[in-house]
């Protein structure tokens, strides 16, 4: 059972899994400053993972800090999803920077800071905390983005995100301005007491203070039509950091959205109700309609994600704990199904070809068999195509979204599913059906690349089959929410 504690130096206990991550940090970049030995700084990172994640099962539940911070099983669902990203992206990276020549320490230091601060957001139980975690991640994440510093795409991706993420930001701050001009207090569990003693569900700046506090996290999400600085983001950051925003921060943005909407404001969902049923709609229309023209693979995958917001959207639209355990058994699910296919594509990544490309997978399963059935199964799932593990993620969202009312969104989000087949299946062509431009060597992997290939298909293949566990345990996370 949850329980207040005020502010002390023993509530320090309830922030363990971050406090580990923080120093691990700090210790990365004392260790990338005196040793020569690159090898140090994915292990330390993974194993501070590892301790973070141990830790946070073991860590005790509680409201501290005057209730700006919450330690709940719904806050740690999501930050076991991200440190699954983090996880991941660590994995990946080992032969991925060798092969962009890119500097390790501040790389893995600034993926460490950026997962504290989606921890803060995630737990973030008062407005102000979820800023503060908010810009520790985005901070982070700009200047991974633009880590490669010889690539024009990259310095344009980097200085395009941050521009249009501090403009996001202003409009959340002035959403939280207006919201707390009329209530009086940036407390979500105050909120929607307030909401309904000063009688504020039809007041229009309130509503314009809502919408704005929306807009910002639709932008975090890259919800339509707040998505356009995504693909060109994640096609010029480091096929990795891509992996990783598509997964680590979308997870911690759904879990604010979750506990903002559901949480504070459900009173309002009258208001609310219809427009994230609009965005919705309109996400997975651009993401799924966009990807079909690319040549890229890279940026595919960018619409890709786009698309895959609109689905988790119909979670949070339920606008009930039935839909926001599907959200969250969905962004579960596809941190799996991405991050193994972001790792076959950072496979494909050498000194003669970058991966990205279409072409890069011409007659692929002619070349390296393994890899090219990996990434079925991988593409499959991301249309979701039973009996996938992304078939048991669509499948509750769409019930759940139906138990809502939602009929019109659902046949649109089966419309668009099909859609998806296209562009996805397309890969599958390239890889089965066509001819190598030129001869293909069987591509080199690392012990990392590996384990992030087994871990991928393990989840996949273990969630698909015993589905149960995690819906079990994201519907428990929300008991009390």
């Amino acid at each position: 059972m949850n329980t207040f504690s005020p502010f002390t130096l023993s509530s320090l206990s309830f922030l363990g899994p971050e406090l580990v991550l923080l120093s691990v940090g700090i210790l990365l970049i004392v260790v990338d400053l005196f040793f020569e030995n690159r090898l140090l700084l994915p292990w330390l990172t993974a194993a501070g993972t590892l301790v973070s994640l141990v830790l946070l099962f073991n860590s005790p539940s509680g409201i501290v800090f005057g209730y700006m911070y919450v330690v709940d099983a719904y806050s740690v669902f999501f930050k076991m999803v991200c440190l699954v990203g983090v996880l991941f992206t660590v994995l990946l990276s080992e032969r991925y920077l060798t092969t962009e020549k890119l500097r390790h320490g501040e790389y893995y230091s600034l993926l460490v800071f950026s997962t504290v601060g989606m921890m803060a957001m995630v737990s973030g139980g008062d407005l102000i905390v979820v800023y503060l975690g908010l810009e520790l991640m985005a901070l982070s994440v700009y200047c991974l983005v633009g880590l490669l510093k010889q690539d024009s795409r990259s310095n344009e991706a980097s200085l395009k995100y941050f521009l249009m993420g501090a403009f996001s930001t202003g409009l959340l701050l002035y959403g939280i301005s207006l919201i707390y001009g009329l209530t009086g207090t940036t407390d979500l569990s105050m909120l929607s007491q307030r909401v309904v003693s000063l009688d504020l569900i039809n007041n229009h700046a309130f509503l314009v203070g809502l919408g704005l506090v929306l807009v910002a996290f639709c932008f975090k999400v890259a919800a339509a039509p707040f998505h356009m600085w995504a693909p060109d983001v994640y096609e010029g950051a480091p096929s990795s950091i891509t992996a990783f925003m598509a997964v680590a921060p979308k997870a911690a943005a759904f879990a604010v959205l979750g506990r903002v909407l559901i949480m504070g404001f459900a009173d309002v969902h009258i208001h609310w109700g219809p427009i994230i049923a609009f965005l919705a709609v309109l996400t997975m229309a651009i993401g799924n309609i966009a990807a079909i023209a690319q040549k890229s693979l890279k940026r595919m995958l960018a619409y890709s994600s786009i698309a895959h917001a609109g689905y988790a959207l119909l979670g949070i639209l339920a606008g009930n704990n039935e839909g926001l355990s599907a959200t969250m058994n969905y962004l579960f699910i596809y941190a799996f199904m991405n991050m193994g296919a972001f790792a076959i594509l950072i496979l494909l990544c050498d000194n003669k070809r970058r991966g990205e490309q279409l072409d890069d997978y011409r007659g692929l399963a002619k070349t390296n068999p393994l890899v090219a059935a990996l990434m079925l199964v991988f593409l499959f799932s991301l249309v979701g195509l039973p009996p996938t593990a992304g078939f048991i993620g669509k499948f509750y969202l769409l019930v759940a979204a139906i138990h809502a009312g939602y009929i019109v969104t659902v046949v649109a989000a089966m419309i668009f599913s099909v859609i998806s087949a296209y562009y996805y299946l397309r890969v599958v062509r390239y890889m089965y059906f066509e001819n190598a431009v030129q001869e293909t060597a069987a591509v080199s992997i690392s012990p990392g690349m590996t384990a992030a290939l087994v871990l991928a298909m393990i989840g996949m293949i273990g969630m698909a089959t015993f589905p149960g566990p995690i819906l079990s345990f994201a519907g428990k996370s929300l008991i009390g929410f």
